[in-house]
């Protein structure tokens, strides 16, 4: 058994290689039910975790506090059954990651997982890296977007993966010394690189 954790500049091919992967290898592919599972554990909604995601770290909420904090999540969250802020959020990925990877032959995209499982035997972490343009032009061809577009879900889900990785206190994301394997997808096709993590993996 194995796992794979695929981390990536967005639109690098991420979920698209991900998807290829998993399929390939027979492999559960784990990204937005990671999202779903938290809000679960939490007895929230999916989109309040989604808020968490999104602007949890970033100036918004550093200086929300008081009644504005409570009116800004009750407006993400359709219950109120339960509670999630951002330690709550952290402590439920890393349990939920641990146990995914625990099961083994999965999949993982981005979320952290190359910290949370550090060090963990028959994990094998991957990065997913592109220049700027050709990661526009990817967004554009494989979701329809115009280019205006591309560059706004860009900036934007840039700007979420730095919240995320801000609060679980790290900086170096796109450092290679943290994967197994970095792929520069502005230099390899989506099959070739395909090959490359299959062969990592051993199958």
């Amino acid at each position: 058994m194995a796992v794979v954790t695929i981390s990536r500049q967005y639109g690098a091919g991420g979920k698209t290689l991900g998807q290829m992967v998993a399929r390939k290898l027979g492999y559960y592919f784990a990204e937005d039910d990671i999202i779903q599972i938290v809000a679960r554990e939490a007895r929230v909604s999916k989109d309040w975790v989604e808020c968490i995601e999104r602007e949890a770290g970033s100036t918004l909420l550093k200086f929300i506090s008081g009644p504005g904090r409570k009116k800004f999540m009750q407006r993400c969250s359709d219950t109120q059954k339960g509670y999630i802020d951002e330690e709550i959020y952290v402590d439920l990925l890393n349990q939920i990651i641990t146990k995914i990877a625990k099961v083994g032959n999965a999949v993982i995209l981005g979320r952290g997982s190359q910290y949370i499982l550090k060090g963990h035997k028959g994990v094998y972490h991957v990065l997913l890296v592109a220049d700027r343009t050709d990661r526009l032009k990817f967004m554009q061809e494989h979701y329809s977007l115009s280019p205006a577009k591309a560059k706004q879900v860009v900036n934007r889900r840039e700007k979420r993966r730095a919240n995320l990785y801000r609060k679980l206190g790290r900086k170096d994301y796109d450092q290679p010394h943290l994967y197994h394997l970095v792929l520069n997808m502005s230099q390899l096709n989506l099959r070739r690189a395909l090959k490359l993590i299959c062969a990592l993996v051993g199958r």
